[in-house]
């Protein structure tokens, strides 16, 4: 395992040469974030990323993400030419050294939180979710304002795209997934790139949208689509433990032993109700997700790949973007990496 930061660029209110500051993070996990969707990423805004970040004393680990087009996803005509915009995307950061990409097929949406400043006991401030909450959200004036994916739509684009999913039932979206799947892995074999599909965050319908990455069989049913160890997964433990019904230390153990995680985000919850959830620090006594056990399976099933503390609270007076503060993902990368020097030297 090897300890990765999310940066979002130049842009990003938190500077590499402070990411290099924390004890154990050697990679970065970014992406180009100026690309209209759907077009495909030049290999030299690639490999300038890529250098800015070397000279920072760090690499380019992981490309989180490359957005997959809504028209693929609804298996829409126009799908091929973009599923080939992709796979020359991939073919670029496969030349620009980088070995894991990190992607989602959520409709529409992707993470949804209905709060980004819950404040906790201890005055920090966090991400929450509540399905009550959501129901009452307002979606006539479009998405913008709202958390969680790489585009903001006009009211008029949003009605249309909700009307366009409304015909498409989890079975036709497992199919469009199984299109792309088989169209971009092999790319990704070739280029040395391993895809790693995150979960649906969170992993159930939201605003009447289908979501069909949410537990143990959608994994293993990912995984069988393609049967190639290009064709992986994220790991994403906040996504997948948000749910009660699922073992994250079993799914854990059962899908690093067949080498198809490939990325690991490792983010607690604490469970307040039925589609209720909000973030809390990294530790297993914070919330409801058993990280010594998730890593411990991880160490075992013989995982090797990048790993990132997802998300952290905003804490000691920062301001940034929600979820993605300094100071409480370095606590989080740092309690990773010594559990993770805990784990090995116990063996």
């Amino acid at each position: 395992m090897f300890l990765t930061f999310r940066w979002f660029g130049a842009d990003d209110p938190v500077p590499l040469s402070k990411i290099r500051q924390i004890p154990g993070v050697t990679g970065i996990v970014s992406a180009l974030y100026d690309l209209p969707i759907g077009s495909a990423w030049p290999r030299d805004h690639v490999e300038r990323l890529a250098n800015s970040i070397d000279e920072a004393g760090l690499a380019l680990s992981v490309i989180e993400s490359i957005p997959v087009h809504e028209d693929i996803k609804l298996g829409r005509p126009t799908r091929d030419r973009l599923i080939d915009n992709y796979a020359e995307s991939i073919r670029g950061i496969g030349a620009a050294g980088v070995r894991v990409l990190c992607y989602n097929f959520m409709p529409v949406f992707d993470w949804m939180r209905t709060d980004l400043e819950m404040r906790l006991p201890d005055g920090s401030l966090t991400l929450a979710y509540d399905d009550a909450a959501l129901a009452r959200i307002d979606l006539s004036a479009g998405s913008r304002g709202l958390p969680g994916w790489a585009h903001a739509y006009t009211s008029d684009e949003l009605a249309s795209l909700r009307a366009a999913y409304g015909g498409v039932t989890n079975e036709q979206l497992w199919e469009h997934l199984a299109y792309f799947l088989d169209s971009v892995v092999p790319v990704a074999a070739e280029a040395g790139v391993m895809m790693a599909l995150h979960p649906d965050d969170p992993p159930w319908p939201i605003f009447g949208l289908p979501r069909i990455i949410t537990d143990c069989a959608a994994l293993e049913r990912v995984v069988s689509l393609v049967d190639d160890e290009a064709n992986g997964l994220t790991f994403c433990t906040g996504s997948l433990g948000s749910r009660p019904d699922n073992d994250v230390v079993a799914m854990a153990r059962r899908f690093s032993s067949l080498g198809r995680i490939h990325f690991a985000h490792c983010r607690n919850v604490r469970l307040t109700g039925e589609r209720r959830f909000h973030e809390v620090p990294h530790p297993s006594a914070f919330g409801d997700v058993d990280m010594r056990g998730v890593l411990a399976a991880l160490r075992d099933g013989g995982f090797t790949g990048p790993m990132r503390s997802d998300h952290g609270r905003m804490i000691w007076g920062e301001q940034g973007r929600a979820g993605y503060g300094l100071h409480d993902r370095a606590l989080g990368a740092t309690y990773l990496l010594g559990l993770w020097e805990g784990l090995q030297t116990a063996r």
